[in-house]
Parts: C-alpha cells; structure tokens; sequence
C-alpha cells in the first residue's frame, strides 16, 4: 500500500470515528460497532502495509484516540444514567410495597 492509500485509509478511519461520536450521542451501539469494526479494519490495513508513521500519521490517529475516548465516556455516562434511573425505580416499587400493606392494615 502507498503512503497515498494509507493516508487515505487513515483519513476515512477519521472520518469514521466523527460519525461514531455522532452515533454515540443518541446512544445507538449496534451502529457504533458497525462504524467500529469498519474503522478496525481501516487501521488494521494501515498497520500491516507499513512500517513507521509520520508525524501527520501519528496526528490522525492522536485525534482518532480523542474521539474515541470521547464516544466511550458517552456511553459510559449513559450506562449510569441507565443504573441511577432503575435505582429510582426499585426504590418507588418498594416505596409502593410498603405504601400498599400500610393501606390494607388501616382498613
């Protein structure tokens, strides 16, 4: 592979981890694998066709590690905000357990 084509590849690799943050914002994580093991791929192809990166190589793929942390701080403050939504739930279903045999001890 040419320097041209693994630019290129790498260009793509980037241009896929700005729609992954994309995807990643309204939480959907079957398309952020597709984009993902796309990507993968990409990287992969760069790695095994040559040897050492350039200082604009070693650029691309600093921002593609940016974006990347970044889509997965998303979806680990949507896991616990997920956590703390079902804490809630729990805690209103025993709060109605315990409500609900108060009103059937009155009558």
């Amino acid at each position: 592979m040419s320097d041209v084509n693994g630019n290129a590849g790498l260009a793509r690799a980037l241009e896929l981890s700005h729609e992954m943050l994309a995807v990643a914002e309204h939480g959907d994580a079957s398309a952020v694998a597709g984009l993902d093991a796309e990507r993968l791929r990409l990287l992969d192809s760069r790695r095994s066709n040559s040897g050492n990166l350039n200082a604009d190589e070693r650029l691309v793929l600093q921002q593609i590690n940016d974006l990347n942390d970044r889509a997965i701080g998303l979806f680990e403050h949507r896991r616990r905000r997920i956590e703390r939504e079902m804490d809630m739930v729990a805690t209103g279903r025993r709060a109605l357990v315990a409500y609900s045999a108060t009103g059937l001890q009155r009558r």
